[in-house]
């Protein structure tokens, strides 16, 4: 069993007082983290997909919940977006039965998020579970293999059913692309052009690493600005992308409204695409790269409950610098490169504009700086 991360942070949060809400893709693993998180400890498991599950809470008071839950001290909803009012229900039971700690997970943040803010305001601890990460493998079966697998990581991703079915990667890789990446978004009413969805995936995938221009992507989608705005808003809110904005504080010819996307996994990227080809057969091995670590950095700061704002930067001479990663502690500079040997200069622009800002270039020799714990 891999263990995850975010183990310790959520069984702290026990018998607090307040709701816990694990969001996530589908596949990541949410249900499996909770049932290992519940063994062997006295628990009710309630499934939102169950029309009658869904029934007995659309209107449920304290009492009914009280009976429900009878004596349990700890209950599990799962795909707790698929139950109406699932805040108010989440509510009742943190307000009036003080006793039982309620676990919900839910695979759709625009769906859940918008249903348990404001019913829950202060009264909820929130996770987000992402695929598996390089942190985690390195845990769980050392540096030097996991170090070994990158490219089979860049290739094929980490999503845990992926990660465990050898040889099997292409064909599992496409049926969850196509579930993971429509299931949830076509069940919105937003969505009413599938094809016009799976077309702007494409785009994005192909633009990896790139400065994304929304009116070149509805060209080339046979759209217009706003809907494809509104769709890669939902695709980010549905955990398939990721966006990056420009920082632009202090120059005066820095991009200013500039933005790449990313997606969360590689493997998903890759299958839209139906790319999985080896890495020295590639023409995008530095755009996956890039995706990759940034992604994986993403998942290491969430994990561990790491507060950063990140940005790229470039200039209107395209001077470029891949990520900007901003804490509480100041600015750090990053620059990724796939080759071990590869050397990149800092902007003198940035370095002059932005002081007190380190700068670091990131290859697969010098990654584990970049992913793991210091």
């Amino acid at each position: 069993m891999i263990v995850r991360d975010l183990q310790k942070l959520i069984v702290d949060s026990f018998h607090k007082g307040k709701a816990i809400l694990i969001f996530g893709a589908r596949q990541v693993g949410k249900s499996t983290l909770v049932e290992q998180l519940l063994k062997k400890k006295d628990y009710l498991y309630l499934n939102g997909d169950d029309a009658d599950v869904r029934e007995i809470f659309a209107n449920a008071t304290s009492t009914q919940l009280k009976t429900i839950a009878n004596k349990k001290t700890l209950v599990f909803i799962d795909e707790a977006q698929r139950i109406p009012n699932i805040g108010l229900t989440l509510k009742i039971f943190t307000d009036r039965l003080k006793q039982v700690q309620v676990i919900a997970t839910g695979s759709s943040a625009f769906e859940l998020t918008a249903q348990v803010n404001e019913p829950l305001t202060g009264r909820k601890f929130e996770f987000m579970l992402y695929p598996l990460s390089f942190n985690e493998m390195v845990q769980h079966h050392g540096l030097l293999e996991e170090k070994r697998l990158l490219e089979q990581r860049m290739i094929y991703g980490y999503y845990p059913e992926i990660v465990s079915s050898a040889g099997n990667e292409k064909r599992l890789l496409k049926l969850l692309a196509n579930s993971y990446l429509y299931k949830d978004l076509l069940m919105l009413e937003q969505i009413k052009k599938p094809l016009l969805l799976s077309k702007l995936l494409k785009a994005l995938a192909l633009q990896l690493g790139s400065e994304v221009s929304y009116q070149e992507i509805a060209q080339l989608v046979d759209s217009d600005y706003k809907t494809v705005d509104k769709y890669i808003d939902l695709l980010e809110k549905a955990f398939v992308v990721f966006r990056l904005p420009a920082l632009s504080r202090n120059v005066r010819n820095e991009i200013k409204k500039g933005k790449k996307i990313y997606f969360y996994d590689c493997g998903i990227r890759n299958a839209v695409l139906n790319n999985f080809k080896l890495l020295n057969e590639r023409t995008d091995t530095g755009a996956l790269w890039e995706n990759y670590i940034i992604s994986e950095r993403i998942k290491f700061l969430s994990n561990h409950e790491r507060e950063a704002a990140h940005y790229f930067w470039r200039t209107t001479q395209q001077q470029e610098i891949d990520l900007v990663e901003e804490t509480n502690e100041g600015m750090a500079a990053y620059e990724f490169k796939w080759s071990k040997n590869a050397r990149a200069r800092f902007s003198s622009t940035f370095i002059t504009n932005y002081p007190g800002t380190s700068s670091k270039v990131i290859t697969p020799d010098n990654m584990e700086d970049f992913l793991l714990p210091s």
